[in-house]
C-alpha cells in the first residue's frame, strides 16, 4: 500500500510539474511573439503574467528580461525597470540575475540615477559578466564626472576582455574609446 501510494504522489508531483512547465512555456512564447510584433503591452501584459503565476521559473526569468528589453527600447523605462528588478532580486539563475542586474544599472543610468547604478554593480558577477560590468561601471562614474575611478574601471573592463580573445574585440575597442575619450 505505501509502495502503491508513494508511486501515485510522484506520479502526480511529475504530472504537475509538466503541467506548470508548459503553461509557463506558453507564456513565454506569448512574450517572446509580442516582442517580434514590437507590441510592449501585450509583453508586459504576458510577462507579468509570467512573473505571477510561475515566477520560480527561469521561463520567468527570461520573460521579464525580453519584455524589458522591448520596453526600454519604447522608452518606457519605467516598467522595463520595474521587470528587471523582479529579475535582479527574485530569479533563480545566477546567470540571469547578473545580466538583469547589468541591464537594471544601465537603465538607471540612463534614468541619472547614478547610486543606484553602481549600487547594482557592486556585487560580483559571474566571470563571464565581469568585464561588461567594469564597462558600464565606468560609464556611470564618467557621468558622475569620477575620471580616475572611470578610467580604472575602464581599464579593468579592457583587461579582463582581452583574456576573452576574439570574441570581444568590437567592445574591446568600444571600451577603449571611452578610455582615450577622457584624456591625460
Amino acid at each position: 500500500l505505501v509502495a502503491a501510494l508513494t508511486s501515485v504522489g510522484w506520479q502526480a508531483w511529475n504530472w504537475y510539474q509538466n503541467r506548470n512547465a508548459g503553461e509557463a512555456g506558453a507564456l513565454y512564447y506569448a512574450v517572446q511573439q509580442a516582442a517580434e510584433q514590437q507590441d510592449a503591452q501585450k509583453a508586459r501584459d504576458a510577462a507579468g503574467r509570467l512573473i505571477g503565476e510561475h515566477g520560480g521559473t527561469v521561463s520567468a526569468q527570461l520573460g521579464a528580461l525580453l519584455s524589458a528589453a522591448l520596453q526600454f527600447e519604447t522608452g518606457d523605462l519605467a516598467n522595463a525597470r520595474a521587470q528587471l528588478e523582479w529579475a535582479a532580486d527574485k530569479g533563480k539563475d545566477a546567470a540571469l540575475r547578473d545580466l538583469a542586474r547589468l541591464r537594471l544599472a544601465a537603465v538607471l543610468l540612463q534614468q541619472g540615477e547614478h547610486d543606484a547604478a553602481l549600487a547594482r554593480l557592486q556585487a560580483a558577477p559571474t566571470a563571464s559578466y565581469k568585464a561588461r560590468f567594469n564597462d558600464l561601471r565606468g560609464d556611470v562614474l564618467a557621468a558622475q564626472g569620477k575620471k580616475a575611478e572611470a578610467r580604472a574601471a575602464w581599464q579593468a573592463a579592457i583587461d579582463g576582455l582581452a583574456a576573452e580573445g576574439e570574441d570581444a574585440v568590437t567592445l574591446r575597442e568600444v571600451v577603449r574609446v571611452k578610455l582615450e575619450s577622457l584624456g591625460a
